[in-house]
């Protein structure tokens, strides 16, 4: 964490000494400031900022060294459970269908979308609940 702090105030630092140096070529070559590439590489140093603060108050926050800021870590050390999956849910391929018929109807028909509404609504109601029917009820 310590390292990805270090990363977003380096990001931060050189996109503000960009932005400044775009400014100044600017107003030596036309005599006037470009605003759109001033302000988005001003904006982009500030996210970096955001960033760099957030992730070192987290950091701060958590009162211990995470695996990655260690050197004689090993791989598995931050390797966290990542949750449950089921591999034969066919739910999410239904849902990634439903969604892409709202954004059909988007282009098409806006008709198009309602049926895909609610068609997503059936697909989430089914993948929450999975597991309360069938085999797999517990």
């Amino acid at each position: 964490m310590r390292t990805n702090t270090v990363v977003f105030w380096v990001i931060c630092a050189f996109f503000l000494v960009c932005s400044a140096g775009y400014t100044v070529w600017n107003l030596a070559d036309n005599g006037a400031v470009e605003w759109a590439g001033t302000v988005a590489l001003g904006l982009v140093g500030v996210m970096g900022a955001f960033l760099g603060f957030y992730t070192g108050r987290s950091h701060a926050a958590q009162g211990g060294e995470l695996p990655e800021d260690r050197l004689d870590a090993n791989i598995d050390d931050g390797d966290p459970e990542q949750g449950f999956f089921s591999p034969w849910s066919w739910w999410p391929f239904a849902l990634g269908i439903a969604i892409g018929l709202i954004a059909l109807g988007i282009a098409v028909g806006i008709w198009l979308s309602f049926i895909g509404v609610v068609f997503t609504l059936v697909c989430v109601v089914g993948w929450v609940y999975e597991y309360y029917r069938g085999y797999f009820a517990r």
